[in-house]
């Protein structure tokens, strides 16, 4: 979409490349001969072991007509139905909001069932409110807790 950075950016690389084979072209000069066939040997058995380049195949967005199962389709111009097909794809989404909302219900009413449960115990016990504030006492069920297992 973005070709002329694209392009730039292209055109940085190979420049620093360039930078990067000269000044290895400007040392090779300085080595032993053992070295440059040693070198030399390495790069053939590299392009021997090279991967085979393999093409690769693309996906290309096409365009497609599509049925009006779910979509807003508002049917052939000028048709009588077309309120129909509104109200039968407005349908789908009033299922799922209504599932939502009911599902939601439930979870707060197991919420508030659980609070419930723990208040009715924490003032049906022997404990007076306040002791469950002290830092004191989390350690002193922590302990029991050891105790017991």
């Amino acid at each position: 979409m973005n070709q002329p950075s694209q392009s730039s950016a292209d055109r940085a690389v190979q420049a620093y490349a360039r930078r990067i084979a000269a000044r290895l072209d400007e040392s090779a000069d300085a080595l032993d001969y053992d070295v440059v066939e040693r070198l030399r040997a390495a790069r053939v058995q590299a392009l021997v072991h090279r991967k085979k380049a393999v093409p690769v195949r693309q996906s290309v967005p096409v365009w497609t007509r599509l049925g009006s199962s779910l979509a807003w389709n508002r049917g052939p111009a000028g048709g009588s139905d077309s309120w129909w097909h509104s109200l039968l794809a407005a349908v789908p989404m009033l299922a799922l909001v209504a599932g939502i909302m009911v599902i939601g219900a439930a979870q707060d009413e197991t919420g508030v069932m659980e609070i419930a449960e723990v208040d009715a115990a924490l003032l049906a016990s022997d404990l007076p409110p306040a002791a469950y504030a002290d830092p004191g006492f989390v350690q002193f069920l922590k302990a029991r807790a050891d105790e017991n297992r």
